[in-house]
């Protein structure tokens, strides 16, 4: 199970996003979005097998987190495992709020994974789970089809969608 601190894509990279869902899981391809129907398209700040959304609310209270960052998504990419994702471009601005969520996080004791900490963390918006190596190639030439894609973030919660949490932020 994962739990994590998500980040949402206006109204338009939403539907493009949900879009390339659709044509994967039409192509036999799995996505997120066929995966159950509680996942939005949306870039991860943080992650762990479990947060308690009271306290990520409480440590992130009088901060912006959904604040209108403007992102460039341009390139696909791949984590062991078949996980197909687009990346996101990275920008001192994304950088610095990642890295302001976070401090208040460690601050507050909230525990995340080593890989989503400052310096570690590959922004990215997560399209398939488990990629079959055969059908790989396909899926990649249909994300580069989708892209490049400029998204503003508009709003964030905490979710844990095995446990039916969503937690606006």
């Amino acid at each position: 199970m994962v739990a994590a601190i998500e980040l949402y894509l206006d109204v338009d990279t939403t539907r493009r996003v949900r879009n390339l869902w659709r044509a994967l899981d039409a192509e036999g391809i799995p996505s997120l979005g066929s995966l159950h129907q509680k996942h939005r398209p949306h870039l991860s700040l943080a992650a762990a097998h479990r947060i308690d959304p009271h306290a990520v609310a409480e440590a992130l209270s009088g901060f912006q987190v959904a604040r209108p960052l403007p992102l460039s998504i341009d390139f696909v990419g791949q984590f062991v495992g078949r996980v197909l994702w687009l990346g996101v471009t990275v920008t001192e601005d994304l950088l610095s709020h990642h890295r302001a969520v976070h401090d208040r996080l460690s601050a507050a004791g909230v525990e995340i994974w080593d890989h989503y900490r400052p310096g570690r963390w590959v922004p990215h918006c997560t399209i398939s789970l488990r990629v079959p190596n055969p059908v790989m190639a396909p899926a990649v030439r249909r994300c580069l089809e989708y892209l490049p894609l400029q998204a503003t973030i508009t709003g964030a919660a905490v979710a844990d969608h095995a446990n039916d949490i969503s937690h606006p932020l």
